[in-house]
Order: structure tokens, then C-alpha cells, then sequence
């Protein structure tokens, strides 16, 4: 079994590598999670001076909406990888957002102190967190007495089309190995009360989780193509490992697919996730 080391030395690398596309595609990105991010920042209750904690920020969301609400305020955007928090800084500067810190680290081993925080908010971070008790209990470490977590994962594949179809079609040519419950993959934390277990653990309370529709929505199969395969970490990696004649298949039943879910000249394909909400 890898080290907690080795697997943060191979998701720095992945997501450095992966940057470069979730830059390209941010926008389209943006509007898939949206309503994530407003799902969350509706639990959160922020004020106009809230000092807030984004963890695995990546490219800024949803730490970015939240301090244009506290314009008196402070969010730290923090991630495992720098390339990721320097769209983010770019994306601030574009939007003129300039009460924000980026600081990389990780998620299990936060540098603050105790009690430093209104808020938390962990959009889509906690599958791929080595430790996911020992990081709840640094979030409820460096949270202030009273001050609300919230944090979103994705629930069972089969509910999320918007992945399921090329990793289905990967599936189909290549062997990929099953996830270890116990190691970061995307559906780690897809069970319900998985995530509030390890808040009550650590002591929150009035903790309650829902469920969030997203629409991942692209103008042609051939965009949604280009986009999946692109930044999509799973993909991303099975792709490269395939041969020519077997990413041909494998990009033709994608495409075939994806069809399905094209109206009106465009294409709409669904998920869901679930968000969690406590209090300390």
C-alpha cells in the first residue's frame, strides 16, 4: 500500500499535469458546479468580514464567490498543487477579487492555528484526501466555535452520467483496477453518511446532507469528448495507457453515447451530488 507521502507526490504530479485543461475548460467547468458552490455558500452563512478557509480550491471555487460576498473579509484558498492556485490567483486578478491568500498545502496538515476560521468549505476535495478522518479533524481544528464546514463529494457512478459514459467505454478495452475503499478515487465518498460520520466524530453537530443536480453542458459529442478526455483525472490517465486502435473505439462509443443526452443542439448530461453541512 502506498505511503501518505507517495500519494500526495503522485496527485501533486497528476493535477500539475491536468491544470493546463481545467484552465482551458474552466468555464464549462464553472457552470457544471455552480450549483454546488451556491448549494454550499447558502449553509454557510457568510458575512461581509467572514474569515474563510477553502480547501483543495483548485482554480478558485467556490472560495472566489465567497469573498466577493465578504468584501470585508479574508478566504484562504489552499491546494496540494501551486499550478491550480495560480489559475485561481489568475481568475481573482481577472475579477478583481483581492481579498484572498493562496497558501499550497495539504489538506491533512493545515497550517493555521486552532480556532481561526468563520467557515470551511471543501468543494469535491474529500475523495482525494489520503486521510480523510485526520483532515475533518483539522478542519474542526482550525474552525472558531460556531463556525459551519460545509463540503460536497459526488454519489454513486451510475448517478453521474456525465463520467460514467467514458469510463464505461474505457472499460470496455481496458482492465481497470477497482478502487480501494480506503484510497482517493472519485466515488470514495458517494455513501450516504459517509461524510457526516466523520463530522460527528470530530464533534460538529446539527449536521445535515443533500442531494444537488449538475448538468455538464456542452455544444456537440465532439465537444464533450474533448472536454472529458482532457481533464477528467481517470480518463485522462486510461487514455494514455490505450492503444491507437482501442482509443478509437473507445472514442466512438463515447460519442455514440453522449447522443443520447444532445436536445436541441445541445448536450446535456446529468449528476448529482450530495452536500454536507455542520457546525461546531
Amino acid at each position: 500500500m502506498s505511503t501518505t507521502k507517495e500519494i500526495r507526490d503522485a496527485q501533486r504530479l497528476t493535477w500539475a499535469g491536468l491544470s493546463s485543461s481545467w484552465e482551458k475548460w474552466d468555464s464549462d467547468i464553472m457552470d457544471q458546479l455552480g450549483p454546488v458552490a451556491t448549494a454550499m455558500i447558502d449553509r454557510l452563512e457568510i458575512g461581509k468580514d467572514q474569515f474563510h478557509l477553502d480547501i483543495a480550491s483548485g482554480t478558485g471555487e467556490p472560495g472566489l464567490s465567497i469573498a466577493k460576498m465578504s468584501p470585508d473579509g479574508t478566504v484562504v484558498l489552499t491546494d496540494l498543487v501551486g499550478e491550480m492556485l495560480d489559475i485561481a490567483a489568475r481568475r481573482a486578478c481577472a475579477q478583481e477579487i483581492f481579498n484572498i491568500e493562496t497558501v499550497i498545502c495539504s489538506a491533512d496538515e493545515l497550517p493555521f492555528d486552532d480556532a481561526t476560521f468563520d467557515s470551511v468549505s471543501v468543494r469535491f476535495g474529500y475523495m482525494f484526501f489520503p486521510d480523510v478522518a485526520k483532515a475533518t479533524s483539522e478542519f474542526a481544528r482550525v474552525l472558531r466555535p460556531g463556525g459551519r464546514i460545509c463540503s460536497s463529494v459526488w454519489i454513486k457512478p451510475e448517478e453521474n452520467p456525465w463520467t460514467s459514459i467514458v469510463t464505461q467505454a474505457i472499460a470496455s478495452e481496458m482492465l481497470l483496477a477497482q478502487p480501494n475503499p480506503d484510497t482517493p478515487s472519485m466515488f470514495r465518498c458517494a455513501a450516504p453518511g459517509y461524510i457526516s460520520a466523520l463530522y460527528e466524530e470530530v464533534g460538529l453537530h446539527d449536521v445535515v446532507e443533500w442531494e444537488v443536480g449538475v448538468e455538464l453542458v456542452t455544444q456537440t459529442p465532439g465537444e464533450y469528448w474533448e472536454m472529458i478526455s482532457e481533464h477528467l483525472s481517470l480518463a485522462v490517465a486510461a487514455l494514455a495507457q490505450a492503444s491507437e486502435p482501442a482509443w478509437e473505439r473507445i472514442h466512438e462509443k463515447v460519442i455514440a453515447n453522449v447522443k443520447a443526452f444532445e436536445k436541441n443542439g445541445v448536450v446535456r448530461v446529468p449528476g448529482i451530488a450530495r452536500c454536507i453541512v455542520g457546525t461546531k
